[in-house]
């Protein structure tokens, strides 16, 4: 029986880094369909993992991290994506949800081997975790729809490389499927 995880990543942010004006309207224009996206696996049961970056702060937690997003200049992109109490967050230091994080631990507890992966960045942290996915071999999938990007034609191509190169399946927010996808031939 397959398992699956919504795992939300670096959507908890305050936008204030250097390229954040090229990455704005992308998540802008993401956010309806990640909100509907939560929504859903929320209803059908679906364990949502929270994965960001703590922006360098060693001391902080993911409420402090919430907290700091929320009282942001773009607090309208964080807000509708807030954790709720049966969220889970792993803090992460660097593009792969994975590395040096606890994240396969806890997909393993859950027994998860499907991950839906989404937020952003779409041809970095988005890219690297599908691949970190793929050699632990879990199932991926990543609706196109509800990632951001910095830059639209290096996303175009990691969306492709994650179908063609991972097994990814690249769908619709809409088209996520929470029960068992079928496994794709690598």
């Amino acid at each position: 029986m397959t398992e699956t995880a919504l795992v939300v990543i670096d959507m908890i942010n305050t936008y204030e880094h250097d390229d954040a004006h090229l990455l704005l309207p992308s998540a802008e224009a993401a956010l309806p369909a990640l909100v509907r996206l939560v929504e859903r696996a929320r209803k059908h049961g679906v364990p949502v993992i929270y994965a960001n970056d703590n922006f360098g702060e060693w001391r902080s937690h993911h409420g402090e991290i919430l907290q700091t997003a929320l009282e942001g200049p773009h607090a309208e992109l964080v807000r509708p994506l807030a954790p709720d109490e049966k969220s889970q967050f792993v803090i992460k230091a660097r593009h792969s949800i994975f590395y040096e994080t606890p994240l396969h631990y806890l997909l393993t507890q859950q027994h998860v081997d499907h991950v839906v992966l989404c937020g952003q960045v779409t041809e970095q942290c988005v890219l690297y975790s599908a691949l970190d996915a793929h050699i632990r071999h879990l199932q991926v999938t990543v609706p196109r729809d509800a990632v951001a990007h910095i830059h639209s034609d290096l996303a175009d191509a990691a969306l492709r490389m994650m179908e063609i190169n991972m097994g990814a399946r690249i769908v619709d927010a809409d088209d996520v499927r929470f029960d068992a996808p079928r496994a794709r031939a690598s």
